[in-house]
């Protein structure tokens, strides 16, 4: 369904493909052809995506004055944020739409965008999200991992004291995680976090997702060391990681963070049915689920 010709004046915060174009979404296309401003970390790596898919522009990234024409291309990334924030946010105010697109995603999620948002929302300009194609919900949704609760870490510190630091204070947590890395520092960082985490803990290695050359690798992390060394090519391009929480330590407390799942499971399903499908979902072991569905239905 195509938005209205008269768009309100809002911030558009506009999901691109990860890779293959086909999942650029035609509400997308819709809104960038029809705002005033498409604000983006390059212009130029923007501008082929816009290209393909009949989306005129021109760079203005460094005009001052509130356009004359529509679809202007303004460079917006972290070290002109705080000059371009308060410009764009006047657009808007003025009655000019703006959308806000990142190189690749769903913008904020380990890109540009957040002071943007956050100037919008104390002016009182609306915002709207236009949805797409994520890297880390792409990778949750291939990984094999319960996905009931999960946290996005994005990228871990570049040095190694920091990395080490972060990933013991993420050691205990329960919930899947799910972190980006760089492919120059993937084998340091499995490294540590098969040290940190355990060997045995596991994981879905995605690289390039819904690229030619897509991996999606489920192991655990000493296995997922020895596979990524073993070839060249999955230290290359862009990469998520899928880390199973911790669960060596699970007691019937823990259990009980799942009670709104399991009483939900025990209205379609017998305990033994509900047991074996929580199990799946939450990678908790399944006698014990058995046990608290007993305990609930007996409440």
């Amino acid at each position: 369904m195509s938005i209205p010709t008269a768009m309100p004046a809002c911030l558009y915060i506009v999901a691109t493909p990860i890779g293959n174009l086909s999942d650029m979404t035609p509400h997308a296309i819709d809104v960038l052809k029809q705002v005033a401003i498409i604000a983006c970390e390059d212009t130029r790596t923007s501008g082929k995506l816009l290209s393909h898919f009949g989306i005129h522009t021109k760079d203005n990234s460094s005009e001052a004055d509130a356009p004359k024409a529509h679809n202007k291309l303004w460079a917006y990334h972290e070290h002109n944020s705080a000059i371009q924030t308060p410009k764009i946010i006047e657009m808007i105010q003025q009655g000019h739409s703006v959308a806000l697109i990142s190189d690749a995603g769903t913008p904020l999620v380990s890109d540009p965008g957040y002071q943007l948002v956050q100037a919008a929302h104390a002016a009182a300009v609306r915002v709207s999200p236009v949805v797409g194609a994520s890297a880390a919900i792409g990778a949750l949704s291939v990984a094999g991992l319960p996905s009931d609760r999960f946290s996005f870490i994005g990228f871990l510190p570049a040095k190694t004291h920091g990395r080490q630091k972060q990933l013991t204070a993420l050691m205990t947590r329960t919930e899947t995680l799910i972190f980006y890395e760089a492919p120059h520092r993937i084998l340091a960082s499995l490294a540590d976090m098969a040290t940190i985490f355990g060997a045995d803990r596991e994981v879905a290695f995605c690289r390039e997702l819904t690229k030619t050359f897509e991996t999606v690798h489920k192991s655990t992390l000493g296995n997922l060391i020895e596979f990524v060394k073993a070839d060249d090519n999955q230290q290359r391009g862009e990469i998520v990681l899928v880390v199973a929480g911790d669960h060596t330590a699970q007691d019937a407390d823990d259990i009980s963070v799942h009670d709104a799942l399991l009483q939900r499971l025990l209205e379609d399903l017998s305990v033994k049915k509900a047991a074996a499908l929580a199990a799946d979902i939450t990678g908790v072991k399944k006698n014990a689920l058995y046990q608290r569905l007993l305990e609930l239905q007996a409440k």
